[in-house]
């Protein structure tokens, strides 16, 4: 049973852990990946999709880091598929950062993306991002080119030279599928006792080459039509205007006039009538947000958020579940030590204080009935645990131990020599900019608004030596945080999909794990499903 096997881990009297081993044992089942509550996502896309197959992917990893390409990709297509379930096009992501998910899901699947984000410089950055895409974008064409070329050449230098000849428009063929790969418009077969053979006469051999040279430039205008397709998409800003060499008009056939005639058209008139499929805007996003007044043209949509920091994830949901045009959402949170606690600071049986209008206040955490009424809190300290990586530690990225131990030795200095105990203040990123533990503890206290002159060197100095000697008792600590933080990041994530079972709007919600956890330890998603109304 569950208390059987706390009993061993911590002494009842005291609360301290007794046995290391059981401790870690006992993490490990509590853990999301133990629990068996995930949703693999390969069931969800293979449901989603029926038997629509994936489409192939464009390459980010040349115009996104590692950890981001590998985010942007497996939460697109998942995106993708929600989409095509519902048969909408329109995606709101929100926390839209500088853009990556958004521009990807625009350019990459054609749906029209509002990328919301509250910083300013964020959607500046978007934008910024944008003018790297199209240097991007027009190396990418060439390389496309010159690949496609290539290719060819090797496939007609390994081929073996065809007896037999058929006209596509003999009566007997099919006619091309247009999801088919690259084909030339001649169809070339050769078979002799089911072996192919190889017979060199002058005739096919120039034969060969028209073949060629007719494939490499169908093949060369399908690529153009391609990338045509997707610039279409992309901001007005993000490419230049896409040309290329080509044959005169007079040497096109008539029936290849029509069609890129028709294209052209085509192009033209999607452009004038969605210019742009991805429009970032700047908005602070609250569980009571109305998203008519930063949409003007709002319909139905999926709701997506891309490690939405503290409160925004659970407000990402709220909104989802409130607002009837929002079909779906797939929530991917982070940075749980920023959640607002409802109960973090009450010692007695919560109440619940309604404001005048009737709404009550919003917290980050709980969001579920029973966890409400249990008045269930975790601490700052907890939710700072459920943000490391334990995956990440196991494969040995190990945790910063000199800076914890100068966090650490700076606390005691701090509440010894100035009486502080607790500050809403934070010391932030100082380590790296620092070049000593002296200059560490200076440049810390003037941020935090206290007299770094009050404190010699020598007695800064001091406390670094009366201390050094404990820093792998600091490093013990710390593992054993690493290993409890998955089961306090299990009790945030059921508390999300809890709020979402009690809802009786939604078809279907689960916990779906999207990334690599080393890659990206933050790594599940919430995600969700509404009913569909019949008509």
């Amino acid at each position: 049973t569950d208390e059987s096997r706390l009993s061993s881990v911590f002494c009842e009297e005291s609360q301290k852990v007794m046995d290391v081993q059981s401790f870690a044992l006992a993490a490990r089942y509590y853990s999301l990946s133990n629990l068996g509550l995930c949703t693999p996502l390969e069931e969800l896309l293979e449901a989603l999709r029926g038997d629509h197959q994936e489409r192939n992917g464009i390459k980010t990893d040349e115009f996104m880091n590692n950890k981001k390409s590998h985010e942007v990709q497996v939460m697109s297509e998942l995106v993708d598929s929600i989409a095509s379930y519902y048969g909408i096009k329109q995606v709101i992501d929100i926390g839209s950062g500088k853009g990556y998910l958004s521009s990807f899901l625009s350019m990459r699947y054609n749906l029209k993306v509002y990328g919301i984000d509250s910083s300013n410089s964020n959607t500046h950055g978007a934008h910024e991002r944008n003018r790297k895409l199209k240097k991007h974008w027009r190396a990418y064409e060439s390389r496309a080119r010159a690949n496609l070329k290539s290719q060819k050449l090797e496939e007609v230098n390994d081929r073996p030279v065809q007896t037999e000849i058929k006209c596509e428009s003999n009566t007997d063929e099919k006619p091309l599928n247009n999801n088919s790969d690259l084909q030339s418009q001649f169809r070339v077969t050769t078979q002799d006792s089911g072996v192919f053979t190889e017979i060199a006469t002058p005739e096919t051999s120039k034969q060969t080459e028209i073949n060629l040279a007719a494939q490499t430039q169908s093949d060369e205008d399908k690529l153009s039509g391609n990338i045509l397709d997707i610039l279409n998409v992309l901001p007005a800003d993000a490419v230049d205007i896409f040309t290329s060499s080509r044959r005169d008009c007079e040497e096109l056939c008539e029936e290849e006039k029509t069609r890129r005639k028709m294209a052209s058209l085509q192009a033209k008139a999607s452009k004038s009538s969605e210019s742009n499929l991805y429009f970032p805007l700047t908005s602070y996003i609250t569980a009571e947000t109305e998203l008519s007044d930063i949409i003007t043209d709002l319909e139905d949509s999926i709701m997506v958020g891309l490690h939405t920091c503290g409160d925004l994830a659970p407000n990402t949901l709220r909104i989802f579940t409130a607002k009837p045009e929002i079909k779906a959402v797939c929530s991917v949170g982070c940075c749980y030590h920023l959640l607002s606690e409802q109960y973090e600071n009450q010692e007695v049986t919560p109440v619940v204080f309604p404001f005048a209008d009737g709404t009550e206040e919003v917290w980050g955490f709980p969001m579920c009935q029973y966890l409400k009424d249990e008045g269930w809190c975790c601490g700052r300290n907890a939710r700072m645990s459920a943000c490391l990586a334990l995956e990440r530690v196991a494969v040995g990225q190990m945790l910063p131990t000199e800076s914890l131990f100068y966090r650490a030795v700076l606390q005691v200095i701090i509440e010894e020599n100035y009486g502080v105990t607790k500050s809403d203040q934070h010391v932030g990123k100082i380590f790296s900019k620092s070049s000593s533990f002296v200059d560490y503890v200076r440049k810390s206290l003037k941020k935090l608004d206290l007299d770094d002159a009050k404190l010699s060197d020598r007695c800064i100095m001091d406390y670094y030596e009366k201390y050094k000697d404990r820093m792998n008792e600091l490093e013990a600590f710390n593992m054993l945080k690493v290993v409890l933080a998955p089961c306090i990041e299990v009790l945030i994530l059921l508390d999300r999909l809890c709020y979402l079972k009690e809802q009786d709007n939604i078809a279907w919600s689960g916990l779906v794990k999207l990334f690599d956890p080393v890659k990206s330890p933050r790594c599940y998603a919430v995600i969700a499903l509404k009913k569909q109304s019949c008509s």
